[in-house]
């Protein structure tokens, strides 16, 4: 049943995540409570007990911390991967090196699956690897919270709308221009993580080309 539980959690965090208006409005308790709105609705888990917002917080968090934390191991064993070795091999090599590292079992293989190919959070994990390198701080999502944009912040558009109708007249042609600017903030956002994709060195991890990839793809279906 935790199981099931995670990867509900796990998916109301990516489609919260994504929300334009959500993450646009910067509001980390408007976006917690989306989440635990979407988690509490799930048909899967009728008859069990609603979990409340620090719950799904936490356990988040948890979730979010273990699989960052095993996403380097499997890369490292991937970087070891010898002639010959299947992707069992690797998976193995991982979890001994992530008990080696973090003196217990990794347990949430499930959460890593849902996660390792998510465009947005792979994003996340790539962003604080990178502040990692730099020895400092970079805007990137909030392992707890909202997620914040790359630019300046604007409005979203739920706000957006909701002072069109308080103005009698002449407002449709600005939201139409703050649809627009948005949208290019969203590609802007993409082209930039593609492009520090592109600046890798060659080979790339698993996990990056799997993101490359999809980046690519959307850019030329936007084209």
């Amino acid at each position: 049943m935790v199981t099931q539980e995670d990867i509900i959690l796990i998916g109301a965090w990516l489609n919260t995540s994504k929300d334009p208006i959500v993450s646009n409005e910067q509001k980390a308790g408007a976006f917690w409570k989306k989440i635990v709105e979407y988690y509490n609705s799930s048909p899967l888990l009728v008859g069990t007990t609603p979990r409340e917002h620090g719950q799904c917080k936490q356990r988040w968090a948890r979730i979010n911390d273990l699989v960052c934390k095993f996403v380097g191991c499997y890369e490292m064993a991937l970087r070891e991967q010898r002639s010959g070795q299947n992707d069992n091999d690797v998976m193995k090599a991982a979890l001994d090196i992530f008990h080696s590292d973090q003196n217990m079992k990794f347990n949430l293989e499930h959460a890593w699956r849902e996660l390792r190919h998510d465009v947005k959070w792979c994003s996340t994990y790539l962003e604080k690897d990178c502040a990692k390198e730099k020895h400092k701080p970079v805007d990137s999502v909030d392992c707890q919270g909202a997620v914040p944009e790359p630019e300046e912040r604007l409005i979203g558009l739920k706000a957006a709308k909701s002072a069109s109708k308080r103005k009698k007249t002449g407002k449709e042609e600005e939201l139409t221009k703050l649809e627009g600017m948005l949208e290019i903030k969203k590609q802007i956002s993409k082209q930039s993580l593609l492009d520090r994709l592109l600046a890798k060195p060659e080979p790339l991890f698993e996990m990056e080309l799997a993101l490359k990839m999809k980046l690519m793809s959307e850019m030329l279906c936007d084209d």
